[in-house]
């Protein structure tokens, strides 16, 4: 049996697991920001697991199945992600920068097949290896084993987690304050960063400190405008979301016990839906 986001958000290890996962997850960016920065909005993170899934469902020699602009504009317009110039300007984002690369010329030249670079796949791996570790690490199975084993595990596993989160209404739209930073630049990035610094033991606090300090250091580490940064705290602090335990922005910044709940509810959702996948594309006893 799959663990669900109820089972996932009651485990009493949870906010141990989810802060390693953090960590983890800020490694990794610290690895290529440019690249992991693709992943940290909501939208630009679901257009970029549509693309992958594209690629991982080519069947090479039916152009009519590869992963072209054409057809990635389609799907992430029938699936109301984005439009269809903010697609387009994704896609040549992709390319400018070398994360995607077309594959060999086709008899018709009309048609130019795309692929993801080899080495942008790392962080694509890297997120989903901290993630089975998470799910392991709740209830002793061991998925990032069987996936380790298996060379084509993120082509069997990644299409099934897009579908995953584009059929999810709480990944489509998620709650107040979590929202507020899926908007942000590196967003998903701010919240990883704000959290990998909470002390499980103090999660049951109306205001959790976080050990961040200076909005500076915070904004020069995430590569993002310290003023657009401020705003967006500053919006979240009118929620009661955020603030500070003394002067802002010369104290230790706290985050509210609600806006770590919708964190928490987020990532258990998450880790369903890739719970799930992971027991489709290798039986529901795999892993376990």
């Amino acid at each position: 049996m799959t663990l669900t986001s109820e089972e996932i958000a009651g485990h009493p290890a949870l906010h141990r697991c989810v802060r390693a996962q953090a960590q983890a997850m800020n490694q990794i960016y610290e690895t290529n920001p440019r690249l992991s920065s693709v992943f940290a909005t909501q939208q630009r993170w679901l257009m970029a697991h549509i693309g992958l899934a594209l690629h991982f469902r080519r069947e090479p020699g039916d152009y009519r199945k590869e992963l072209t602009t054409a057809r990635f504009i389609d799907v992430i317009r029938q699936n109301s992600v984005a439009s269809r110039n903010t697609a387009d300007a994704f896609i040549k984002e992709m390319l400018h920068y070398g994360f995607i690369e077309y594959l060999p010329a086709t008899q018709d030249g009309r048609i130019r097949p795309l692929q993801p670079a080899p080495a942008s796949l790392g962080p694509v791996i890297g997120w989903l290896m901290a993630h089975l570790h998470t799910l392991d690490s709740l209830d002793g199975a061991n998925r990032l084993a069987l996936y380790l084993a298996r060379p084509d595990a993120l082509a069997m596993v990644q299409p099934r987690i897009a579908d995953g989160l584009l059929s999810s209404n709480p990944v489509r739209e998620p709650k107040q304050t979590f929202s507020l930073f899926t908007w942000l630049n590196n967003g998903g990035v701010v919240m990883d960063w704000l959290f990998s610094g909470v002390d499980p033991d103090h999660t049951g606090l109306d205001r959790i400190p976080t050990g961040i300090v200076s909005i500076g250091d915070f904004a020069e580490w995430l590569k993002l405008s310290r003023t657009h940064l401020a705003r967006k705290l500053r919006a979240a602090e009118d929620l009661g979301s955020v603030g500070w335990l003394g002067q802002r922005g010369h104290s230790v910044m706290w985050v509210s016990r609600d806006f770590c709940q919708e964190y928490m509810s987020a990532q258990a959702v998450k880790l369903a839906i890739i719970d799930a996948a992971f027991a489709e594309a290798f039986g529901p006893a795999a892993g376990r």
